[in-house]
């Protein structure tokens, strides 16, 4: 294999025209680049300089390697470039996974804040598994949302927000007329189930399970919109995630509830050992942003 630095020596000798001069650009004595360039030779088996005068000129066999060592100059210093724009996160790639109703609170103004700030970071979304952490883990994924807490060995989780369950009533309902509830007044009606089974809906639970009680499900529609439907119908009453009333039906009011205030924690999940990463701490801080907002 040659070497790349006895290389970078005879390019040069060739620019320069002569061993003296180059070894004044390299800061080296003349004797040791002649040293260099004999063993070049020795490696290639061919003379690549010729004298002519008080200079020298390269032969064929000098050219060419001349013209490589010029072109592995240019590449490393487009490395360079490349690493230190990477390195203060300038350029980058980084893989997303996100739930719904996040992607059009939190995840969609952070990626415009950082194609923004920074352009040349790419980010590919994907709407998450039910369990996305096995991705962050194992280095499929830089950052997944994630509703906590919830614990997964090798992920480290950083806590966005609390983002708090609304009650929704039908327009018609004797508690539309109260300005807040307590999460007691719905423990007698029926209800309308908004959530998969998993965190969001154990943070209702859990709440409910505070307060005394065990709500009725009479519907169960696991989806934001269609609950709002059934609410709307009059065939009970759903909470519902501020994050996700996105659209409200026209026909349902929506009340805070207290004593206690149903909430679900919106986490960003990465992995732990995962190397510092410029564009991924610029994210997490534009969804910081975006969360506060």
């Amino acid at each position: 294999m040659l070497d790349v630095r006895r290389m970078q020596m005879l390019a040069a000798v060739v620019d320069c025209g002569s061993v003296t001069a180059a070894a004044a650009r390299l800061g080296y004595t003349p004797s040791a680049v002649s040293q260099q360039v004999a063993a070049l030779e020795k490696e290639t088996g061919t003379d690549l300089l010729e004298r002519v005068g008080r200079g020298v000129r390269p032969t064929a066999a000098g050219l060419l390697l001349t013209r490589h060592a010029e072109a592995i100059a240019r590449e490393v210093a487009e490395a360079e470039t490349a690493l230190a724009d990477l390195l203060a996160g300038r350029t980058g790639r980084l893989s997303v996974r996100y739930f719904a109703t996040a992607g059009a609170a939190l995840v969609a103004p952070a990626v415009a804040r950082l194609r923004a700030e920074h352009p040349g970071v790419q980010v590919e979304l994907r709407l998450a598994d039910p369990d996305p952490l096995p991705d962050v883990r194992e280095g499929r994924a830089d950052l997944a949302l994630v509703v906590g807490p919830v614990e997964h060995d090798g992920v480290r989780l950083l806590h966005l927000l609390d983002d708090p369950y609304l009650a929704v009533l039908p327009k018609g309902h004797p508690l539309a007329a109260r300005r807040m509830l307590r999460l007691t007044d719905l423990a007698d009606e029926p209800w309308v189930g908004s959530e998969w089974p998993g965190p969001c809906l154990d943070a209702q639970l859990t709440a409910c399970e505070a307060a005394g009680f065990r709500p009725r499900f009479v519907v169960d529609s696991e989806d934001y919109v269609t609950a709002q439907g059934f609410v709307a119908a009059g065939l009970g009453v759903s909470l519902i995630p501020r994050l996700g009333l996105g659209g409200r039906h026209p026909e349902v009011v929506v009340r805070p509830v207290r004593s206690p205030e149903p909430t679900r924690a919106i986490h960003a999940a990465v992995r732990e050992t995962a190397p510092p990463q410029p564009a991924l701490r610029a994210f997490v801080e534009a969804l910081r942003e975006a969360a506060a907002g």
